[in-house]
């Protein structure tokens, strides 16, 4: 039976501790991170990605045009860096455009 915490908690808070206790960081992580993707590339970049995947701290990202990829190519730290911002934590340190 999980432990009662006496003291009054925000529902914010709990849901923290929630997370935490039940070691969901990673699951989590893997949703946010297609959501910041989304939100930061916008609906043109969007519309040629196929597959978005996180494993461990590498970020795997399926194109379907050749042209954009290399494009992309050459900013990824900046990509990184976005996108590790708008998590609010380092999440991303490696980034692969297939």
């Amino acid at each position: 039976m999980a432990k009662r915490i006496k003291e009054n908690l925000s529902i914010s808070d709990a849901l923290k501790e929630f997370v935490s206790e039940n070691k969901l960081e990673k699951g989590l992580d893997k949703v946010n991170v297609a959501d910041a993707w989304a939100k930061l590339m916008g609906n043109g970049v969007n519309n040629y990605t196929t597959a978005i995947q996180l494993e461990r701290e590498t970020l795997y990202i399926q194109l379907s045009s050749s042209v954009l990829r290399e494009e992309l190519s050459y900013g990824k730290q900046k990509i990184i860096d976005m996108l590790n911002e708008e998590l609010g934590k380092t999440v991303i340190k490696k980034l692969i455009l297939r």
